[in-house]
């Protein structure tokens, strides 16, 4: 009897003690599924966008080649391998000459829009809204219609003025753009348009400024993005920004640096030539177009004397530089401070709307626009500081606006020319030297 007593308890402590595990188990279940509830809403109510993992689009040549290495290691070589080909491309169309240059451009910025609207079309689209990409691409043509117009007026007056079309498309230009923009109005286009074509119209204006305007500030670009890459991927500890979480504080610096030396190398090769320097003129005796001219004292190299400090560690008094080489310090600066805010705020648009990237025409980048968002910031810099600091008065736009005038005018401005050089003595030397 006494062991069955014994016995008896046992069994009822021990069915005990299992009751109570149950019930802890139990209550730890219950409380995972609560935390678990409760990390799903947090995620919901925080409003954090995530960005969905896009398909693998690398070329099924590359895929077998690199098929025994990580994924790491492999997205590597996928973009190594094709940036030297897009750089590759790169140094072909510059061989190609300025017109092909900025048919190039024109390409890039309709392929840029292309992108932007697909996105914006995919939440519209819920709205039911009518004509959303008819209007976006006719609002394009619009657009680039007033500002190529001017564009071309302006640096190619004399075959406008030659053209009777072309003169009247030239004299009411500004109305004609007016009227076709006011045939609708939509915010999505009104946002890309600004983004996109305003700055690929700036791109033109550098062009037309010398292609070296063009090349150097898009190398610098192309330089930072590659060797920041580079520092990052190698040496990247220190998380720069959350919009970019794979941008590193050992990239961003080192990527400074690279590309400080390389725009003042590529400056000093540059600007030795004058198919880079010359801005893109209409010859109308030949009637074609051409990059011939005398470089300015920009493109002329020049002697400046050292500081104290430089001279005493390399022991020379001057330096033969380029003044362009300065200025390129200027522009890799900002390709490498500033022009990076640009592929921040891509990120940012594209985390909101929960892409990782524009498309997916480059295996290992992305869309063009991907490969493009710093360029466009880069290009309203570089227009921006050759009007403030390097555009002068320019003689021969101040004859064709005179050969526009009326006869009378013409005249009128000719004999005041006249009397305030022979005013301040400079008309009798000049007609001594021409005698």
């Amino acid at each position: 009897m006494t062991e069955l007593r014994q016995r008896g308890g046992r069994d009822t402590e021990s069915t005990v003690q299992q009751q109570r595990s149950e019930d802890k188990a139990s209550d730890s279940e219950l409380r995972v599924e609560k935390d678990g509830v409760s990390d799903n809403e947090s995620k919901v109510d925080s409003g954090v966008p995530e960005v969905p993992v896009p398909p693998d689009d690398t070329p099924e040549v590359l895929n077998k080649a690199l098929s025994g290495l990580s994924s790491r290691w492999k997205n590597w070589w996928v973009r190594g391998i094709l940036t030297l080909a897009m750089i590759s491309f790169f140094f072909f169309i510059i061989y190609l000459g300025p017109m092909v240059l900025m048919m190039i451009v024109l390409c890039v910025q309709i392929k840029c829009f292309q992108e932007i609207i697909t996105i914006g079309y995919s939440v519209y689209h819920s709205y039911h809204l009518p004509w959303f990409r008819t209007l976006s691409w006719y609002f394009l043509l619009c657009v680039n219609y007033f500002f190529y117009g001017e564009t071309v007026t302006d640096y190619f007056f004399t075959l406008v003025q030659r053209e009777e079309p072309l003169r009247i498309l030239s004299k009411y230009h500004r109305f004609i753009s007016f009227t076709l923009y006011l045939t609708g109005t939509f915010g999505w286009t009104h946002v890309t348009l600004l983004i996109v074509v305003t700055q690929s119209h700036l791109i033109i204006h550098n062009l037309f400024e010398g292609m070296i305007w063009f090349i150097v500030p898009i190398s610098c670009v192309i330089c930072n993005d590659i060797m920041a890459y580079m520092f990052g991927f190698f040496f990247g500890r220190t998380p720069l920004i959350k919009l970019s979480p794979k941008k590193t504080w050992e990239g961003f610096i080192g990527g400074f640096f690279s590309t400080i030396v390389f725009g003042i190398m590529l400056s000093y090769v540059m600007s030795g030539y004058r198919y880079f320097v010359c801005p893109v003129e209409f010859n109308n005796d030949s009637n074609s177009f051409q990059v011939d001219c005398e470089p300015s004292d920009l493109f002329q190299l020049q002697d400046y004397a050292l500081p104290s400090v430089l001279e005493s560690v390399t022991g020379w008094t001057t330096v033969r530089l380029y003044p362009f080489q300065i200025h390129s310090i200027a522009l890799s600066s900002f390709a490498s401070i500033v022009g990076p805010f640009g592929g921040f705020f891509a990120s940012g648009f594209k985390r909101a709307f929960k892409i990782k990237d524009f498309a997916n025409t480059i295996p290992g980048h992305g869309g063009i626009m991907d490969r493009f968002d710093c360029q466009y910031l880069m290009a309203t810099f570089v227009n921006v500081y050759i009007a403030s600091f390097i555009r002068g008065p320019n003689p021969s736009k101040v004859i064709q606006q005179l050969l526009a005038l009326r006869v009378d005018q013409q005249l009128h401005i000719f004999n005041s020319l006249k009397a305030h050089l022979t005013e301040k003595g400079l008309l009798p030397a000049l007609e001594e030297a021409a005698a």
